[in-house]
């Protein structure tokens, strides 16, 4: 391979310009930091985008899903289901509440199935929790055709905002759905933060005591203007709550959601064209006729016909200064999984063979046209010096 510019690319960088640093700057200087006036508009402002009763802002998208589950009534020893393949936290927060998770096998395109989850239905399922993988969404429909009445549907919405099926937003497909604003998605609210939307009002209720010490009434309403210093502790609560400067910075991203997704579709385009004609990977799945978020673009390489693993080719991109990453390793290989609740290696092939061979590209909205070729032509060169010999 020829020499190249080795200057890095990062697997993510956020887009943050003038109107954000100008929010922040503008509540250092109101002498209101946390949750307050700015929470809340961006908590209208989201609930309104997606179409929701309730959006409540916290400070992750995993304390989003530990109240969705929580304020949902599961509890010690109840079933929640959920694929395999996601991030930890889904299988973490059932931890907190003493339930199970119950994981289960996905399809090609990493997603939970109505057939997945058939087979894992006890009389002890409390919940079923769809994630949307990537920026691909999970069609709910078939899922809540297959489960009985009183097992809810939490939505993993945290790499799918903004997303749908069919025209129906990403955050609306359940009884509850958790996005996050982590630093690598879509719109951040400048390094953490989540958002909890449903349109129970029972849920959201209890969820808003449950994410400022299961108090009846935030800083807000006991220090601001009008507001009253007696408060009552109704249950234990949580240290959840997102603030005033996270708010500001997400107040302005939200402003600029689609500009920003439209430069992140606008790369995928380009990496589907740079790859169109390379029979050694597979690009990323989507549907016709829904919007995917694009929060990653994970490519899936043809091991078969390569001498070099995904380990090997992530090394070689790095040496010439390409970040990448991994999504995800599939929770019943992780050593606590296996320890806690007896899942071992082998148990859900699909998802197994998605992880080995599975890579995320850089995609963010600030990448230049040049570093997105870079990126491809890079890997395609890679991938072509490891093509396996033809057998004569």
């Amino acid at each position: 391979m020829s020499e190249q510019n080795t200057e890095r690319i990062p697997f993510h960088k956020p887009s943050i310009g003038d109107g954000e640093i100008a929010a922040v700057v503008e509540v250092l200087r109101s002498g209101w930091l946390t949750t307050g006036a700015r929470t809340h508009e961006l908590e209208s402002l989201v609930g309104e985008r997606v179409g929701v009763k309730h959006a409540l802002a916290v400070n992750s998208g995993t304390a989003a899903l530990h109240l969705a589950l929580m304020t949902l009534g599961v509890g010690r020893g109840d079933e929640v289901v959920m694929p395999t393949t996601t991030f930890t936290a889904c299988g973490e927060v059932c931890s907190y509440l003493g339930a199970i998770p119950v994981l289960a096998e996905v399809g090609h395109d990493g997603l939970l199935s109505a057939r997945d989850i058939e087979s894992r239905l006890t009389a002890r399922t409390k919940a079923v929790m769809p994630v949307h993988l990537g920026g691909l969404t999970v069609d709910t429909e078939p899922i809540r055709a297959t489960i009985p009445d009183g097992i809810s549907i939490v939505e993993d919405a945290a790499h799918a905002f903004p997303a749908d099926v069919r025209g129906v937003p990403a955050g609306r497909l359940g009884d509850a759905a958790a996005f996050s604003f982590y630093a690598t998605k879509t719109m951040t609210t400048g390094g953490e933060g989540g958002m909890l939307l449903t349109d129970r009002d029972d849920v959201a209720n209890r969820a808003s005591r449950l994410r400022l010490h299961g108090i009846d009434a935030d800083a807000w309403n006991r220090y601001g203007a009008g507001g009253s210093w007696f408060y009552q502790v109704v249950e234990p609560g949580f240290k959840y709550n997102l603030t005033d400067v996270a708010a500001a910075i997400g107040i302005v991203q939200l402003k600029r959601l689609d500009d920003l997704a439209r430069a992140r579709a606008a790369i995928a385009a380009e990496y589907d064209a740079a790859f169109a004609d390379c029979d050694l990977l597979a690009v990323p799945p989507r549907r016709p006729g829904d919007a995917h978020a694009w929060h990653l673009y994970m490519i899936r390489l043809r091991l078969d016909a390569l001498t070099l693993d995904r380990a090997q080719i992530i090394r070689k991109l790095a040496d010439f200064g390409i970040g990448t990453s991994v999504h995800f390793i599939p929770l019943h290989l992780h050593a606590w999984y296996q320890r806690e609740f007896g899942y071992r290696p082998g148990q859900f092939p699909v998802a197994e063979q998605l992880y080995e061979c599975s890579v995320s590209l850089p995609i963010w909205p600030d990448m230049t046209k040049a570093e997105v070729a870079r990126v491809a032509t890079t890997l395609l060169a890679i991938l072509e010096d490891a093509r396996h010999p033809v057998q004569v």
